[in-house]
Parts: structure tokens; C-alpha cells; sequence
């Protein structure tokens, strides 16, 4: 197993931090990284906030569905899919009846966005410096907005805090469903029953019976965990409003 591949395998995701500031070679590799990532066209369709004010924080902290973890972490790097340069520039050029950002540029930026700031994870993580994702700042559409000073088609693709390892430190690995469940040859592959019962066999086995939701089974701790909840319904209702920029 090569250096990359201990990297990738090795990571977990950090929610507790050393109290040390990271140092600028460490933060400038880790952004130099991301910046090298693939991206569409080579347009780089996307932007990253560094945020170190201890005041963003806390509020992001408390936006991001009161994670407080976020507020200790030495740096947040967001993530934004931002097509804002590319249109204000091609007024600069004069060009000629723009047609305004779509739904496809927004896409092409979401990828560009998260791709380099996987890049970043990696980098990090390579350097002793831990990361979480937080898929939350894609909540709250009018509180980021103004937090952040988000213009029009820009979109917050992802955001992750980032902070050295605690001393002894154990990581604690999170079991992934198997691959026959997740490649597919050529095509996709719709999942019988007996498939999915197998596919989510160990989650049920594990799965805590006197549950705070009363759920019967896996299945239906998740949704009432995750899809139904006041934050996904919630996310919802905001990533629909940083979209009408993209769709007119």
C-alpha cells in the first residue's frame, strides 16, 4: 500500500481538535492542493472562503445545525460553486446577448467545488490535520447569504473544519457496505428485496432496538433520522432558493 492509499484508507472524520493554530506552510500546501484539483474545462468554477474569525465561527457553529464542535476547529475552508467571476467577466469582454449561469454551470461547479476540497481533505490528512464535512452550510439560504456575503450564482457546495489530531488520539473506523452492492458492471443494477436486506443485514444487527425514534427496523430510523427531519427538510427548502439564480 503506496503513501496515497494509506492516506485515503487511514482517515476518519475529526471533531475534536488540538489546541494549535495551523501553521501557514501546512494551510498553504492544503489550499495550493486543492487548487490543483481536476477541474471542468480548467475553468475552475468555484471559490474557497477561509474562515478564522472566531466570531464566524461561533455562528456557523450554531447555523450549522448547533454543531459546537464547529466553532473549535483552527480553520473552516468553504466551498463555493461560483459561476459570479465568469459572468461579471464576460461583461467585462463585451460579449455579446450573455445567457445568464444555468442549471448546467451550476452543476459543473458543485463538482468542481467538491472535488477540490476533497483534494484538501487529503492534503490535510497527509499533514496530521484533520477534517469534517459539513453539509449543513447548504441550510439556512438566508443566513449564509448574509454571513458570508454570497452574491448571485454562487452556492456553498461544502465546507470543513480543520484542526490537528489530539495527542493519542484513537481513530474509530465506520464500516462501508460491500463493494457487490455499490459497483456495478457496464449498468446500473436495481437492487432486489433480498439484496437490500442483505446489503443492510450488519446495520440492523447493530442497530440500537429502544431506539429515541421508535423505529422497527434500519430503514426506518434512517428516514426518520435523516430524510424527514427538520434539517433535511430544511436544506431543502434552502438549496432551492440558491438555485433560482441557475434555473430563472
Amino acid at each position: 500500500m503506496n503513501e496515497v492509499i494509506n492516506t485515503i484508507n487511514k482517515r476518519v472524520s475529526l471533531r475534536r481538535y488540538k489546541d494549535k493554530m495551523i501553521e501557514k506552510e501546512h494551510l498553504d500546501l492544503i489550499i495550493n492542493s486543492a487548487i490543483k484539483a481536476p477541474t471542468a474545462g480548467n475553468m475552475m468554477m468555484y471559490s474557497i472562503i477561509k474562515i478564522t474569525n472566531k466570531n464566524t465561527k461561533e455562528l456557523l457553529s450554531k447555523t450549522c445545525d448547533n454543531q459546537l464542535f464547529i466553532k473549535n476547529a483552527q480553520v473552516i475552508l468553504l466551498f463555493l460553486a461560483d459561476m459570479r467571476k465568469w459572468f461579471d467577466y464576460f461583461n467585462i469582454c463585451d460579449v455579446k446577448d450573455i445567457k445568464s449561469p444555468g442549471i448546467n454551470d451550476f452543476m459543473l461547479g458543485v463538482n468542481d467545488a467538491i472535488i477540490a476540497c476533497q483534494n484538501a481533505v487529503l492534503a490535510a490528512e497527509s499533514l496530521g490535520i484533520g477534517s469534517c464535512y459539513i453539509g449543513d452550510i447548504m441550510e439556512n439560504y438566508e443566513k449564509h447569504k448574509e454571513i458570508l456575503d454570497l452574491p448571485s450564482y454562487t452556492f456553498p457546495a461544502c465546507m470543513i473544519t480543520l484542526g490537528y489530531y489530539p495527542d493519542n488520539f484513537k481513530k474509530i473506523y465506520r464500516d462501508r457496505f460491500e463493494k457487490e452492492y455499490v459497483v456495478f458492471e457496464e449498468k446500473y443494477q436495481r437492487l432486489n428485496e433480498d439484496d437490500l436486506n442483505k446489503m443492510y443485514k450488519y446495520k440492523e444487527e447493530k442497530m440500537i432496538k429502544n431506539n429515541p425514534k421508535n423505529a422497527k427496523n434500519f430503514g426506518e430510523l434512517i428516514y426518520k433520522n435523516k430524510i424527514s427531519s427538520e434539517f433535511s427538510i430544511e436544506m431543502d427548502r434552502s438549496i432551492k432558493e440558491w438555485i433560482k439564480d441557475f434555473t430563472g
